[in-house]
């Protein structure tokens, strides 16, 4: 499969055409960003780590029946994937009170939650991603709503087998992004599953492993990325 002409450039990630109209393939950066743009950084292998990672967490989702757009890798940095109509809204699920949550409820940071929560987010920059909710999603035209009850049954399924996934390997999966497309009618998840999109918690000592070591200038975010790569691939 032939790399043709570059269609995005994100804070994370590249998006390319191919000799194949379905077909694009993603190049995983080592660029990170945080505050909307504002604050970045570069970390060595960091690209390697999330495209390693995704492919590794895809085919196990896969595996349980969640449809994916995962097709291969061709390289460490860059993978073969369904080229989605991707719907622009993040589904967040949390799993244990940190972050926004806690400012915006007051909840304890920390604490696991009695039931995971699934927030819903229209991707907008310069709106700065409010969050929604499935009427809106169906009132503007982004989704249908037997469409977000899909999502939203994908979204529960994912949170219990990663839940599940990650406590066998010491870590806690506190809460994560997930994105959807369309794949000639049929709805699959995109985008990617890293310790850019997801917080980790190592089980016992609780040091965080993902984005938020560059996000509150903690240090060792190649070590963290790293670390959480040899935990999924179990090596």
């Amino acid at each position: 499969m032939k790399k043709a002409k570059l269609i995005y450039e994100g804070k994370a990630k590249k998006l390319y055409e191919t000799d194949d109209p379905d077909r694009l393939i993603i190049e995983f950066k080592d660029e990170a960003a945080s505050l909307d743009g504002r604050k970045k950084g570069v970390f060595k292998d960091k690209g390697i780590v999330n495209n390693k990672m995704s492919e590794y967490i895809f085919k196990y989702l896969e595996s349980y029946h969640i449809p994916t757009h995962f097709e291969q890798t061709i390289s460490d940095r860059e993978m073969v994937v369904k080229r989605l109509e991707m719907i622009p809204i993040e589904v967040i699920v949390r799993n244990i009170a940190t972050g926004s949550l806690c400012t915006k409820y007051g909840c304890k940071e920390g604490e696991d939650l009695r039931y995971p929560i699934i927030e819903l987010y229209l991707k907008n920059d310069e709106l700065n991603d409010p969050m929604m909710n499935e009427y809106h999603a169906a009132a503007f035209g982004l989704a249908t709503p037997e469409e977000m009850q899909t999502i939203e049954r994908y979204a529960t399924k994912i949170n219990a087998l990663l839940k599940s996934f990650f406590i066998r390997r010491k870590v806690r999966l506190v809460d994560f992004k997930l994105e959807f497309g369309r794949f000639h009618g049929e709805l699959m998840l995109g985008d990617e599953i890293s310790p850019d999109t997801c917080r980790f918690w190592d089980l016992e000592t609780g040091e965080e492993l993902d984005k938020d070591r560059f996000r509150k200038d903690l240090g060792k975010v190649e070590e963290a990325y790293k670390e959480m790569l040899r935990r999924v691939l179990k090596l």
